[in-house]
């Protein structure tokens, strides 16, 4: 191991500051060399509507968790401007004194048109703190309702976190981040229609059965106060253990593995066709599509067989179509 590996692995911050920006600028060798030291860290998805406190719950479960001399990852997705693509990442500015901790590295990230609330490099970036041998991961969503699935596909446990206001929108959610949910959490509990809220979650989980046989817990809390920090924690600690005796943490280790892996055959795909197609003909494709003169499905899987028949170029898609070949 080089010398700027050993730096990266005994938790220099400004080693893995400079490890993941390598890694969101495609450096995928250096990842190739971190993966073999991953898979150790618990991964906590935290998602909600904007406005639910998400980043002030995150600070105090990452302090509860140091207390008990645990090294926290944080990554904390915003939401990128639409015109200029910049993203205010406040939650950093939020998590301040966390960020003066030395066990505690924070990342925050924009997501740049990704859907799913979060950016694209999320899950690698996760994938760098665990090399880096953090005990837990917090990966905080941008919070924009419904499409919050993605973390589901990252974090061990998700955390769904409402407030009393959300009470009307529950049915309509009921599909969506309810059915993710490991632990719901009703935040500034101490608002008028707390107990509405709670009651309301309380029934509709009762209609529906436990997922994967664990019964998700509603807790109250008020993070400013630190006000159910524990129990929730507590609640963290149990999933987890109940994840690891049920043999369900394998299982759901692998399901994601498999969904990641899956994820970059079709990003190598994407990228070979893109590489592969000169703008002149994929102009003709377009111009063909909209005259109605070939449709686009048989224009998809013309462009498709066309590349796949091409010759690979260099040593790197070489390696690649092996690997292909393999599987």
């Amino acid at each position: 191991m080089n010398n700027y590996l050993r730096s990266f692995r005994t938790g220099n911050k400004r080693t893995i500051a400079r490890v993941i920006s390598e890694i969101e600028n495609g450096n995928i060798e250096l990842l190739e060399q971190l993966y073999p030291f991953t898979g150790h860290a618990y991964y906590v998805g935290i998602t909600g509507p904007p406005g639910a406190g998400k980043s002030t719950l995150v600070n105090v479960i990452a302090k509860h968790l140091l207390t008990r001399g645990k090294r926290i990852g944080i990554v904390a997705v915003d939401p990128s401007s639409p015109f200029s693509g910049g993203a205010l990442l406040g939650d950093r500015i939020r998590m301040n004194d966390l960020a003066l901790n030395d066990k505690v590295f924070i990342r925050s990230m924009a997501t740049r048109g990704s859907l799913g609330g979060l950016a694209e490099k999320t899950k690698d970036v996760v994938l760098v703190l665990d090399a880096a041998g953090m005990d837990f991961i917090i990966i905080e969503t941008i919070g924009v309702g419904q499409v919050e699935l993605d973390v589901a596909q990252v974090g061990d446990t998700t955390i769904v976190v409402m407030v009393p206001e959300s009470g009307d929108s529950i049915q309509t959610m009921k599909a969506g981040l309810l059915e993710i949910s490991d632990i719901m959490v009703v935040n500034k509990g101490d608002r008028d229609g707390a107990e509405r809220i709670l009651t309301e979650l309380k029934f509709a989980f009762d209609l529906k059965e436990p997922k994967n046989g664990w019964t998700c817990p509603i807790i109250r809390t008020v993070a400013t106060r630190n006000e159910g920090i524990d129990e929730l924690v507590g609640s963290l600690l149990d999933h987890r253990k109940y994840l690891q005796t049920s043999g369900r943490y394998a299982e759901e280790r692998k399901i994601k593995a498999a969904n990641y892996f899956l994820g970059l055959i079709s990003s190598n795909i994407s990228s070979q066709i893109h590489s592969r197609i000169s703008a002149d003909r994929l102009q003709n494709y377009i111009n063909d599509i909209y005259e109605r003169r070939i449709n686009p499905y048989k224009a998809a899987t013309e462009i498709v067989m066309r590349v796949m028949n091409t010759p690979i170029k260099n040593k790197k898609d070489q390696m690649v179509k092996r690997r292909g070949e393999v599987l």
